[in-house]
């Protein structure tokens, strides 16, 4: 299932079934079943009707915790996003940081704790992680990069939550890290083993042709002062069909940011992703051309 499982082309007064044209792709992603997965190339995870009730413990509930404020535009018609990406992605040319530091990330014991509302993060570098960009910041992470390709080690501030969000969001679309960033970067429980079988399935099933799905920007919706949990969406373009709002739990845990999942193994149950038709009230975060 794809990222964003909701089809901005289909009637939402159709016969009730969602398609995704993310769901062109079987994604790993899928494997966090997240009934709002990756889209086509990501496995964000999104479930079809209804829309539930976050809750306030993720450790005892993986789920969401209800935000301080609400994206300023909800599902609704979706539209075409007023800004397209001219270009194909590329990544960024400038020198990425090292692989593994020593400091920025987890490592800093001091790190900013004001929430990027208006301006994006600066001095970030984006890579291809399977096919689609993440950013990377010496001072938000990650810092730190395992033998099998999984990256870690996030700032324990807003920014650095963020980071995490989309960095885990691009390595489970990612087919070569996807079971490896699911076993160590999402919490121990129901949601993870989920997700982790529904992702071994899915690698059994060829990929078709992918879409062209990145980031596009992001809200941070809670994160009270030294949090543990954050809530966070990330916006991706969708084909340039439409943006799609995909609302993620962070736990801070053991020294980094981990995501939290839904008992059947998605990001939101049978919460459904924001199709938005602006990027009015989100903070523009892109690493496509």
């Amino acid at each position: 299932m794809g990222l964003f499982s909701r089809d901005p082309d289909s009637d939402g007064d159709s016969d009730g079934e969602k398609t995704s044209f993310l769901e062109e792709r079987g994604f790993v992603a899928s494997a966090i079943v997240i009934g709002a997965v990756l889209i086509c190339l990501v496995v964000w995870a999104v479930a079809s009707n209804g829309s539930g009730t976050p809750a306030a413990n993720p450790s005892q509930s993986p789920s969401t915790i209800a935000p301080t404020e609400q994206p300023t535009e909800s599902s609704g018609p979706p539209a075409t996003p007023t800004e397209q990406p001219t270009e194909q992605p590329t990544a960024t040319r400038t020198a990425p940081p090292p692989p593994n530091s020593h400091t920025g990330g987890c490592h800093d014991s001091n790190p900013d704790q004001a929430i990027p509302r208006l301006a994006a993060p600066a001095a970030v570098t984006w890579q291809f992680e399977g096919e689609m960009l993440v950013p990377i910041q010496a001072a938000a992470g990650p810092a730190s990069t395992s033998a099998n390709g999984v990256r870690s080690c996030f700032a324990h501030s807003p920014t650095g939550a963020v980071f995490a969000a989309m960095v885990l969001l691009g390595q489970v679309q990612n087919p070569e890290v996807s079971l490896a960033a699911l076993k160590t970067r999402v919490l121990a429980g129901p949601g993870r083993d989920a997700a982790i079988a529904a992702a071994r399935s899915e690698i059994q099933t060829p990929p078709t042709e992918a879409g062209d799905v990145q980031f596009s920007g992001f809200k941070v919706l809670y994160y009270p002062r030294n949090a543990t949990t954050t809530v966070i969406q990330i916006v991706a373009n969708l084909n340039n069909k439409a943006y799609g709002a995909l609302q993620i739990t962070m736990q801070w845990s053991h020294g980094d940011w981990y995501a939290v999942l839904q008992d059947d193994g998605t990001f939101n149950g049978s919460v459904e992703p924001d199709i938005l038709s602006s990027l009015n009230g989100y903070v523009r975060f892109s690493g496509a051309s």
